[in-house]
């Protein structure tokens, strides 16, 4: 027996010691029992001193299982005793891993005790792997992944795990995988297009919404949605070139033209704007040479746009009635074609559709219509005139499931990849953010459109997340956050996000709330400290203060996975990521 209970404040116990506590080992974070004949109660013990100690109450022993939390107190005649060993099993699982097992780390408290956690408990739900730079996060990464496909004997094969690597770090510790089972396969992609190690991300513009291109227009304004809407709707029909397609191309060329020819604007206005129209789309029958026969002569469109001394139009009459025969009632102008579901098409394409969207919605007639929107004009322009134009340059057609199928596909194999990367190293914070968003959502979608709910089940993770997962304006543009959405929703879709970040403070607050694990390493700045004391649920003020003084390597982990928080040594992965930092002594000096 320790001692016995001399005060009792709210869930804190104070001991007298009746042991000698200089041949004691350390006690602190030892877990002791508060028992009598009714019931057994387990604590922690938080501080200890050379007569008392005092020990935080974290559950109890009930019907031969552990229960967190705690309904009643122990009572001043209570036996304290430290926790045995088959007790202690119950409170930090059994050292053996079983089926539906992963082996995570070594207990910091027990020497040596394996830490085992359940796979449904952890990786069915959000989690968040927070510490500053140099704490061992990425290890901490790679560790638990090596360890989820190699410490059981039965992998999870079907398992889908797309890993966003801000530094492309991580190919070094897992793509030997498959040595330990030929059925892991892992597969990287990269945005290295000039030295490309690997294949380049690319995603079949087709599959892209309205909410996808805002994203990567950067939209800042709700009144462009409608305009990028359009676009859409008539890039297929502007990049066709079958003759049902060339009718519908000619009735919306000729609709656009029909309202500036009766716009009532002077002569020379509408003179410039049928030629520059004509000028940027035309077909082989409607273009600036096309031949207007009359009785006696033949002028093409282009001479009879003529405007003579006095300023005025002509032959605006002939001109206007040569239009409207291109023009078919029968045909609705924005309606997708029918006739051709399969349809591809590039960014030079859909920028060919946005300025016919933009002339459409009365670009033309209205300054402040140009001010706010040709800004999407100009952006696309930039985006088909860069290099940043190869990620979306897919060769063949696809649709979304295919298209997610084949990221994780091993072509020289046939076998499905467990793990795909992303290797977002090689462009701009802005461009990674975008592409995390869409393929994210991508995934997100294919896994609400699946008729069998949960059946595939993915898992996002992100490293650096405080770059791509922020409280940005989404929120206020399309009406939601993709990343806080999957938190929101994606566990009853399957759809699971790993926040990984050294900047917990600038996240998506509503992201980081929806986590129910959390595996924190050293965390030294005081905002971050306290961000992870107010939103982290269940965190207590001992546990914050350790986060200051733990060793690279060591974490804290606490949520739906542990019983209890749990100080733990993650093992170093092997072989490690690529994460090392610079050996400046070994370049100055050798």
């Amino acid at each position: 027996m320790l001692g016995k209970i001399i005060e009792i404040i709210d869930n804190q116990v104070f001991i007298k010691l009746d042991i000698d506590i200089n041949n004691q080992t350390n006690l602190i974070n030892l877990h002791v029992v508060f028992e009598d004949e009714e019931n057994k109660i387990v604590g922690e013990i938080v501080n200890i001193g050379q007569d008392k100690m005092i020990v935080n109450i974290v559950g109890e022993l009930k019907d031969n299982k552990f229960l967190p939390g705690f309904s009643t107190k122990p009572s001043f005649k209570s036996t304290i005793r430290i926790i045995t060993l088959e007790e202690l099993e119950k409170i930090f699982g059994s050292q053996t891993p079983g089926d539906g097992k992963t082996f995570f780390g070594f207990s910091n408290v027990y020497k040596n005790y394996r830490i085992n956690v359940s796979v449904n408990d952890f990786f069915s739900n959000h989690f968040s792997i927070l510490g500053n730079s140099g704490s061992g996060k990425s290890c901490t990464v790679a560790s638990i992944i090596q360890k989820l496909f190699t410490s059981t004997k039965q992998p999870p094969i079907k398992s889908n795990i797309f890993l966003f690597d801000a530094y492309g770090e991580y190919t070094n510790a897992f793509s030997n995988l498959s040595k330990f089972n030929p059925n892991i396969q892992y597969k990287t992609y990269t945005t290295n297009t000039q030295n490309p190690e690997t294949d380049i991300i690319k995603i079949p513009l087709w599959l892209l919404d309205v909410d996808d291109v805002a994203l990567l227009l950067d939209v800042t304004d709700t009144n462009q949605l409608p305009i990028i809407e359009k676009a859409l709707k008539l890039v297929k029909i502007l990049s066709g070139d079958s003759e049902e397609t060339i009718k519908r191309k000619n009735d919306i060329i000729a609709r656009a033209l029909e309202d500036i020819l009766l716009s009532g604007a002077n002569s020379t206005k509408i003179r410039d704007q049928v030629t520059a129209i004509l000028t940027k789309f035309n077909t082989r029958e409607l273009n600036l040479e096309t031949q207007i026969v009359q009785p006696g002569y033949v002028r093409t469109l282009k001479q009879c746009l003529f405007i003579d001394k006095s300023g005025k139009f002509q032959e605006i009459e002939l001109v206007t009635e040569f239009i409207r025969s291109f023009i078919n009632k029968d045909l609705d102008s924005e309606k997708e074609v029918n006739f051709d579901d399969k349809k591809t098409y590039t960014l030079k394409d859909l920028e060919e559709a946005m300025d016919f969207a933009l002339i459409s919605e009365g670009i033309l007639k209205s300054e402040k219509i140009y001010d706010n929107a040709n800004v999407l004009s100009v952006r696309l322009h930039t985006l088909v005139n860069g290099s940043s134009s190869v990620y979306f340059d897919y060769d063949g057609y696809v649709d979304r499931i295919d298209y997610i199928k084949n990221l994780m596909l091993d072509k020289s194999t046939g076998k499905k990849c467990q793990i795909v990367n992303f290797n977002i190293n090689y462009i701009d914070d802005r461009l990674a953010k975008v592409i995390t968003k869409i393929l994210s959502r991508m995934l997100f979608l294919v896994a609400v459109e699946n008729n069998n709910r949960g059946s595939i089940p993915f898992h996002i993770i992100i490293e650096e997340a405080h770059r791509y997962v922020q409280n940005d304006k989404d929120v206020n543009i399309l009406g939601y956050n993709i990343f806080e959405r999957i938190t929101k929703e994606g566990r009853k879709y399957g759809v699971f996000l790993g926040l990984i970040t050294q900047r917990p403070s600038e996240l998506s607050d509503t992201a980081i709330s929806q986590c129910s694990n959390f595996i924190i390493l050293r965390t030294l700045h005081p905002k971050d400290l306290n961000y992870i004391k107010n939103m982290v649920p269940n965190i207590s003020s001992e546990i914050v203060q350790q986060l200051k003084s733990l060793q690279p390597g060591n974490c804290i982990a606490f949520g739906s996975a542990f019983k209890v928080p749990i100080s733990m040594y993650v093992e170093l992965p092997n072989p490690t990521p690529n994460s090392n930092n610079v050996n400046l002594e070994l370049i100055w000096y050798h």
